[in-house]
């Protein structure tokens, strides 16, 4: 399935994980990279990684928490809400394919597998 969201998104220059950080982060803003990664159920290295090449995108920005100098607060950038918007259109059309392959029924199933799954995963 990966491969399917990564071939609907190539045309935006975004991986689905690249996505799926750009949506966290702007349901999430200000979050950090322990939060980030705890909240999308991935190795903080793993994450780091992709923020690092969101960044020199200039879709994500990374500054110091106001509070705690030491901590790094992550948010999208006005080009980052740019991009994740206009890539909404790839990953809708990455649903609709695994949709007409797993019919509406199959796609409700898996969703709710997928749910159970994380919410297993997460405590």
């Amino acid at each position: 399935m990966t491969q399917i969201y990564d071939h609907h998104l190539e045309p935006y220059e975004l991986t689905i994980a690249q996505f799926g950080v750009l949506a966290q982060l702007r349901a999430l803003p200000g979050s950090g990279v322990g939060e980030l990664a705890h909240k999308m159920i991935m190795d903080a290295t793993t994450l780091s990684r992709s923020l690092r090449l969101l960044e020199r995108r200039g879709l994500v920005a990374c500054e110091a928490d106001r509070a705690d100098g030491r901590a790094r607060k992550l948010r999208l950038t006005p080009a980052g809400r740019v991009a994740l918007e206009n890539a909404m259109a790839g990953w809708s059309a990455a649903q609709k394919q695994i949709e007409e392959a797993l019919g509406a029924s199959g796609m409700r199933d898996l969703n709710a597998m997928l749910d159970s799954t994380l919410d297993r995963l997460s405590t």
